[in-house]
């Protein structure tokens, strides 16, 4: 019965130390998978809850009975707002709404409650709307002086440049690993060729061909690259799908920063890992083989 090229190349005894570092640049492929992939979805998740709206902060008066014209000016900016054509909503936040948006970062207490903090008013747009934001600002700044209106341009620029820079440095380090899986690749088949010298040269003097020989490589290092990827693939997907039930360990999730857990369709991606893994190793094993087979016969 026939045998297949990668049946005369036995396992090298040595070849644990290769499979745990490419399980482990699996591991940090990952890793930088599902951080781009958390990136893009909270820069989504912010931009569509800031798309559409605007927000009008009404500043403690410095002037007069301060919390009287805090609530006349707050009324008369609602009105303007409630005036203006392409608006479909305008409400002011309550006081409980204003303390839960400082709590993460003054925390409760009757501290933050005697704070002079000002009025925000929420105002929606009517989706494709056209809203002058000048004319609407001058008449606001007329009804009320302290008033500022945020139509989330900056903000929703920064996001968008931040998850950018978040996601290509992912890719960046993506290509990194596969760079050195590459070379972590060239370098075992090349010490292979080495351990299988007398082999190698038994098979040329029976008539093989580089291509067979390139095949017995080619296969032995793609088959156990991909193991040894998709196990450290699925350690990050655990990691990740698990990550949203740390508060059972005593980890408190930052409530102004996005969940770091993923979905399962988003894990999903991560079975690329390996089998990109694998592809690198079949091309890398194959041309190195090829070239130095051919170099030497």
């Amino acid at each position: 019965m026939s045998r297949g090229p990668a049946q005369f190349m036995p396992r090298e005894k040595g070849a644990a130390p290769l499979d745990v570092m490419i399980g482990i640049m699996a591991f940090l492929a990952a890793l930088a998978l599902g951080a781009s992939l958390l990136a893009d979805r909270a820069s989504l998740g912010w931009r569509a809850g800031l798309s559409d709206r605007l927000t009008v902060q009404i500043l403690v008066p410095a002037h007069g009975d301060a919390p009287r014209e805090l609530v006349r000016e707050t009324a008369a900016a609602l009105a303007v707002l409630r005036a203006t054509p392409g608006i479909a909503h305008a409400a002011a936040l309550s006081e409980t709404e204003m303390q839960n948006l400082v709590e993460p970062w003054l925390g409760k207490g009757s501290l933050v409650a005697e704070l002079p903090l000002p009025a925000l008013i929420d105002a929606e747009v009517i989706p494709g709307a056209p809203v002058d934001l000048i004319s609407l600002t001058a008449r606001l700044k007329k009804a009320a002086p302290d008033s500022q209106l945020d139509d989330h341009s900056r903000w929703l620029a920064r996001l968008k440049n931040l998850a950018d820079t978040i996601t290509w440095t992912a890719y960046a380090i993506l290509i990194l690993i596969a760079v050195a899986t590459a070379a972590s690749v060239t370098f075992a088949t090349r010490a292979g060729l080495a351990a299988h010298h007398e082999m190698v040269s038994l098979l040329h003097q029976m008539g093989a061909r580089a291509g067979f020989i390139a095949r017995a490589f080619e296969q032995h290092f793609a088959l156990s690259t991909f193991a040894a990827s998709a196990l450290g693939a699925t350690v990050a997907a655990l990691l990740f799908l698990t990550a949203g039930s740390l508060e059972v360990f005593g980890v408190e999730a930052v409530p102004f920063l996005p969940p770091i857990a993923l979905k399962l369709r988003e894990v999903a991606w991560f079975a690329a890992v390996p089998l990109a893994a694998a592809l690198i190793a079949w091309i890398t094993a194959r041309l190195s083989v090829l070239a130095v087979v051919r170099k030497i016969y």
